[in-house]
């Protein structure tokens, strides 16, 4: 018998799914509407329209950017899309909503490419802890797409795991 050490986790055929791998890489900017408004409060039309065409969208480029208004003012679907049309030659990616939002839909458009029936019948890993902000909506979402192919899914670290789901025996 050989003197030496197994490395037990490395021969598991566990497989290691690290959301950070997934996280889209830049700058993240909240953008709010509030200047853009007569007082901070009401949307007039022209006014807000030459704002738009006079404002420097430049400083957006290659940017993540959410669209927000922090005033009490009824603001209109179309003052949303007309920021939009304006950012859109800069920014990576415009959304509606808070930088969480935001987060959400960038996850959710790096999952959508995975290929989840790659992780069929195979026992997967969601690494936790990390040095990156990865929302607990991409856990979920990850989660979800992983749960009809693999075998288990656990959580952690491949030599202290949470485990989460084992999918039923297959009936002979």
């Amino acid at each position: 018998m050989e003197d030496g050490i197994i490395n037990k986790v490395a021969n598991s055929g566990l497989i290691t799914i690290d959301l950070e791998a997934f996280f889209p890489k830049g700058d993240r900017v909240l953008f709010d509407i509030k200047p853009f408004l007569f007082h901070e409060l009401i949307l007039k039309e022209k006014d807000f329209r030459e704002h738009i065409k006079q404002y420097d969208w430049a400083q957006y480029q290659d940017k993540f950017v959410a669209l927000t208004c922090t005033a009490d003012a009824i603001v209109p679907t179309w003052a949303y899309m007309l920021l939009t049309l304006a950012l859109k030659p800069y920014a990576r990616k415009v959304v509606f909503g808070s930088l969480e939002a935001l987060e959400v839909v960038l996850f959710d458009e790096a999952l959508s490419k995975i290929p989840f029936e790659e992780y069929q019948d195979k026992r997967i890993v969601i690494k936790g802890c990390g040095d990156l902000p990865v929302s607990t909506h991409a856990y979920v979402a990850l989660t979800e797409g992983l749960k009809p192919f693999a075998k288990s899914i656990m959580y952690g670290e491949p030599c202290s795991t949470v485990p989460l789901y084992k999918a039923p025996a297959a009936k002979a």
